[in-house]
């Protein structure tokens, strides 16, 4: 089963590869404001793929640790509710 992931991600790098450089010309990127950036079309993709990841892994980040917030404040009232509650000592209810 190694094999076979190590195999896939042979065959994968080796398709990307084969693409970047199918797409090595030189293509313009139009800026706000007049502003032009030429660059190769992989280097274009590469650039906005990692954009979008880092903005992908910042918004599941930030839902990350609403949750983890959220699971602290509800293990704190779990927590005073389990000390306010009367337990039952069972040793008690023994009638000799």
């Amino acid at each position: 089963m190694r094999y076979l992931f190590l195999g896939l991600k042979l065959a994968v790098f080796i398709v990307l590869l084969l693409l970047a450089m199918q797409n090595s010309q030189l293509v313009s990127l139009n800026l706000l404001l007049g502003g032009v950036w030429e660059a190769p079309l992989i280097l274009l993709l590469l650039a906005f793929f990692a954009a979008g990841a880092a903005f992908g892994l910042a918004a599941g980040f930030t839902y990350s640790l609403k949750l983890r917030r959220q699971l602290t404040a509800l293990k704190k009232e779990l927590r005073a509710r389990q000390q306010t509650q009367v337990t039952h000592d069972p040793s008690d209810s023994i009638a000799d």
